[in-house]
């Protein structure tokens, strides 16, 4: 899927349709506070292995996409709901 970098949409904060700069956001690291990653932690620690099934031969086709557009006139970025697609390609 090929995107343009940069697309003229609504600004939610200008309250008009303006030029937008669109940018791929990267997964962060997860924070090791998290519930979720202290009881993985606590679980996987000791004998017992691995808590639920690896998922081996069922991994997805597609990947989601995650795409931030940037307001060129205000600097304030918004979402658009994510979706999913095999190659994802910013083009000039």
């Amino acid at each position: 899927m090929k995107i343009p970098r940069k697309v003229k949409m609504y600004s939610p904060y200008a309250k008009k349709h303006t030029l937008h700069e669109i940018e791929v956001v990267k997964k962060k690291r997860a924070s090791e506070l998290a519930r979720g990653q202290r009881k993985f932690r606590s679980v996987t620690s000791g004998y017992g292995g691995f808590p639920r099934p690896k998922p081996e031969g069922r991994e997805k086709p597609t990947k989601r996409v995650y795409v931030r557009y940037r307001c060129t006139e205000t600097g304030k970025a918004h979402h658009k709901k994510n979706f999913r697609a095999k190659k994802f390609e910013l083009t000039e």
